[in-house]
């Protein structure tokens, strides 16, 4: 039976998650089922494609099955289908995309194709139920580190990019060389916390003035080659101050550029987005930077940080709302730019 609210079902698997959810009104979420790939792709040290579009693939109706379930209703009652068709793997997104145009025509529900990183963005949405646009967007991920800029639900534009590594995937270059194995992120914070941010004095990349872009290869590999140095000369490595000297190198230079858009362009609330954007370093550099301007920072829960369907599904309700509609042609743009 119908419920009177607007059903959007949402699928994400533009990397190793197998997701999906069931999001009422674009704002409330019915169910968010993540299956995660983590223990599978922690042996090789990162994410092997191949076998995530494999898993997606076993995965896929379970998940499906699961995110109806918990959420009390039947594919007959959603109203509206979202699917992530980029930025990603392009074997794992096309995973969801086929599933989301197959229940699309089965039962002649609408769908709608979306940009993961507007899903990012949208889980603020799930999170904060008067959460409405003009806001700066900081999206911090394994592979994105993105300043946007959000005038409206269905507008971004990107005002600032990493030139090389994103900050997650540095964390997980420098996490895997002293030891402490992927996911970097998570490890490299818990670590930090041990350790002292001012041990190492490991370089701040701001680029040319003015710049909002990052780049971290450069941070990567001082840090790579300060350990090497290390251990030629016979020193102990306390990992615990390289870690919190690693992160806090990173983590001043994305939080100052956040803060430095939002000032520029007369914001006056950042929300965080992404798997990195859990850091706790960067969750209290972010609200005491921010705060010191008169500006409110607004950051999902963990569950919402990582890839999940909710924000797909809300990410989709406002597209569809603003009359957005694709086709059963959807395809997979593992490239897709904001």
């Amino acid at each position: 039976m119908k419920s009177g609210k607007f059903l959007t079902l949402g699928i994400e698997t533009s990397c190793d998650e197998t997701a999906a959810s069931v999001v009422a009104d674009g704002r409330f979420v019915m169910s968010n089922v993540i299956s995660s790939q983590i223990d599978i792709h922690t042996r090789y040290g990162g994410v092997v494609p191949e076998i995530a579009s494999r898993k997606h693939l076993e995965r896929m109706n379970d998940v499906l099955d699961r995110a109806l379930g918990d959420a009390g209703v039947k594919a007959q009652d959603i109203d509206l289908i979202g699917v992530t068709y980029g930025p990603g793997l392009v074997g794992a997104l096309l995973i969801g995309v086929a599933a989301a145009k197959a229940m699309a025509y089965a039962c002649d529900i609408p769908l709608i194709g979306v940009n993961h990183m507007h899903g990012h963005i949208a889980a603020n949405y799930l999170e904060h139920h008067d959460l409405e646009p003009p806001f700066m967007a900081l999206i911090v991920s394994g592979g994105h580190t993105e300043i946007v800029n959000v005038p409206g639900y269905n507008r971004c534009e990107k005002l600032g990019g990493t030139r090389d590594d994103a900050a997650g995937e540095a964390f997980d270059k420098v996490a895997r060389v002293i030891g402490l194995g992927y996911p970097g992120g998570p490890k490299i914070d818990k670590a930090a916390k041990e350790g002292d941010p001012e041990a190492i004095a490991f370089k701040r990349v701001y680029l040319e003035p003015g710049s909002l872009d990052f780049s971290f290869s450069g941070l990567k590999t001082q840090a790579l080659n300060y350990l090497n140095s290390e251990k030629q000369a016979g020193r102990e490595i306390d990992v615990n101050d390289v870690a919190a000297s690693f992160q806090e190198a990173v983590v001043e230079v994305i939080a100052d550029k956040a803060v430095d858009a939002a000032v520029r362009h007369g914001r006056k609330r950042i929300v965080m987005a992404g798997g990195v954007a859990s850091n706790s370093r960067l969750r209290y550099l972010m609200e005491t930077k921010a705060g010191a301007k008169g500006i409110e920072v607004l950051k999902p829960s963990p569950v919402l940080c990582t890839d999940n369907g909710a924000m797909i599904a809300s990410a989709a309700y406002y597209g569809y709302k603003a009359g957005g509609r694709t086709g059963l042609d959807l395809d997979a743009v593992p490239g897709l730019e904001f």
